[in-house]
């Protein structure tokens, strides 16, 4: 997949074009794996590429899979429940909930698609410290600084459809804030910071998939401006007092 924009002047923090490639060839991955390694060895990266990794390979790898009664079609509730530090609305067998994390999503980020019967898979315990374990190894094995992030399916709020965003991120600043910037008319923006992470999250899910089994991709072509520390629970949360929904 490739975009590309074109400007009158090119700006620093606009890329100009993106290649979007999935990574192929990688085994089921069970708990134990070196997820790290096995991506570092997988493909071959170039600095200031962006890795983007599901966080059900991650998950698994990290050991986070755990039994559910496969008799009692709501077994995972109770796992739920255990993986919520509270419950904002119930509809039938559809739960949102607050995360130990801070987000807000279906059924606390429990799933049960593309798992063994008779498991589920959790959210990793601190996907930011997940994605920097990654690029730790990568920087280590191929000698490149690369962004890493790990990406999840979410549902929105008044809009149907599900698609990827960040749940942790490492080398790449989860926010692009524009504020104090001016707009193609000049106008000075006051409130726009832009979830960059997220973008790219959802970027890469089209050419992973929801079924074609590429867990992994790399995107190529982002502005070496974008490249920081920074953390997606820290940053891309919303702080509840600043939430008008909660």
């Amino acid at each position: 997949m490739t975009t590309s924009t074109t400007h009158d002047t090119p700006a620093d923090d606009i890329p100009q074009a993106l290649s979007i490639v999935p990574i192929t060839g990688l085994p089921e991955i069970v708990p134990g794996d070196d997820l790290a390694g096995m991506l570092a060895a997988s493909v071959e990266l170039q600095p200031n590429d962006i890795l983007v990794v599901t966080q059900k390979i991650v998950s698994k790898a990290e050991g986070q899979v755990v039994e559910i009664d496969t008799t009692d079609p709501r077994g995972h509730k109770a796992i739920v429940e255990d993986e919520s530090v509270r419950i904002l609305r119930r509809r039938g067998d559809l739960i949102i909930s607050e995360t130990k994390h801070g987000f807000v999503c279906a059924n606390a980020g429990v799933d049960l698609s593309n798992v063994q019967d008779g498991h589920a898979v959790l959210l990793p315990i601190d996907s930011d410290r997940s994605a920097r374990r990654i690029r730790d190894v990568v920087r280590a094995v191929q000698g490149v600084e690369v962004g890493v992030i790990i990406s999840d399916t979410f549902g929105r709020p008044w809009r149907r459809g599900v698609t990827d965003v960040a749940i942790g991120s490492a080398g790449i600043g989860p926010i692009l804030d524009l504020r104090g910037t001016n707009d193609a008319l000049g106008r000075e923006l006051q409130v726009t910071e832009v979830a960059v992470v997220d973008e790219l999250a959802a970027a890469a899910d089209l050419v992973m998939g929801k079924s074609a089994g590429y867990p992994a991709a790399v995107v190529r072509g982002i502005p070496a401006n974008w490249f920081r520390t920074g953390s997606v629970v820290d940053e891309i949360v919303r702080d509840p007092s600043e939430d008008l929904f909660r």
